[in-house]
């Protein structure tokens, strides 16, 4: 096997070696192999990452699995891997760090408490709760403390519209919490170590590579049942994903070129070809957008009594991949 690429790492604690490793990506006749070499005081241990023909699989994996090592404490001895004074010190930084002090020293009851007011705004309003307050901002406010308008606008993610939107019924829960810091919050910069927070910076790389991973996954899985000429159900079962997931999945694979067209054709044989025809010249006539328009546009303004619209909403999906896989051959012939 050909070694294509080593680096070596080492993991210290206060100033002394205690752990050295390497990774390492090898190839052989086409084949990948990628690698964890390490040398501990019980002798080395080789750990097997990767082994496939696939280079983007590899290097998805290589991100996700580096990232949990440099997370747990290891750094490399020569940089490369990353650029880690880039991530110490660039443009929002100063906000970094607090969500990061938020992270290591949360406030559970006050967090809870305004989980549950979240949960009822969002309900009163009709929106996700997402959209009120994201987790993360939550947690800023349950540690921090703000008790006042001010305050509140100091942190990073809370701007003139939100504070104006639900700011005083925020107040209104933090304002009885005991604090023990001030603000402005200049004081958090010097209470993380620059190793924790490099520590916390690659367990944050940790969770988006391991993301990542898991889409390619997923992609090539439905890439292999297209493939293989498997039914949606197949598809979904071997993703693991439920079915709108992969039609939304399928729509971006259609537009990158892939045929789609047997599965399409399989999956609308119990659909009356009239009512396919009805779809299809709603498309015409109102574009392919928005689904809603054109559900109304073929079975009225009141979905029929006893309609599946989870499965006319996945029709009208399977149609539209069609639809534009036909309008885009009519442009390229044009």
């Amino acid at each position: 096997m050909r070694i294509v690429f080593l680096n070596s790492l080492e993991k210290k604690r206060n100033g002394a070696l205690m752990t050295e490793a390497q990774v390492w990506i090898g190839e052989e006749e086409g084949q990948w192999r990628m690698g964890w070499n390490e040398l501990t005081a019980d002798g080395e241990q080789e750990h097997l990452w990767y082994e496939g023909a696939s280079w983007s699989e590899m290097l998805h994996v290589y991100r996700h699995r580096l990232a949990v090592k440099l997370g747990e404490g290891f750094r490399p001895v020569m940089e490369g891997i990353w650029d880690e004074k880039e991530q110490l010190r660039g443009r929002g930084m100063a906000a970094q760090k607090l969500i990061c002090y938020s992270e290591l020293n949360a406030n559970e009851p006050v967090y809870n408490e305004l989980c549950v007011w979240r949960r009822k705004k969002a309900a009163a309003d009709r929106k996700a709760p997402y959209l009120i307050a994201s987790n993360r901002l939550l947690r800023m406010i349950s540690t921090f403390l703000p008790h006042t308008a001010e305050e509140l606008l100091q942190l990073p993610g809370v701007g003139e519209n939100k504070a104006a939107e639900f700011g005083a019924e925020v107040l209104d829960i933090t304002e009885k919490a005991e604090r023990t810091h001030d603000f402005p919050l200049d004081w958090v910069e010097r209470e993380i170590d620059d190793e924790t927070f490099r520590s916390w910076l690659y367990k944050q790389k940790e969770v988006k590579f391991r993301a990542e991973m898991e889409k390619f996954s997923v992609r090539r899985s439905l890439l292999e049942s297209l493939a293989a000429g498997s039914s949606l159900n197949d598809m979904c079962s071997r993703a693991g994903i439920e079915r709108r997931e992969a039609l939304e999945l399928l729509e971006s694979l259609e537009k990158e070129g892939y045929d789609t067209d047997s599965l399409v054709d399989a999956e609308l044989q119990e659909m009356p070809e009239e009512e396919q025809i009805a779809v299809w010249q709603a498309y015409e006539e109102l574009g392919d957008a928005f689904l809603k328009p054109v559900l109304q546009k073929v079975y009225g303004a009141e979905t029929p009594e006893g309609a599946n619209l989870d499965l006319l909403y996945e029709r009208l999906r399977l149609i539209r991949l069609r639809y534009r896989r036909h309008r885009e051959s009519a442009r390229h012939a044009g």
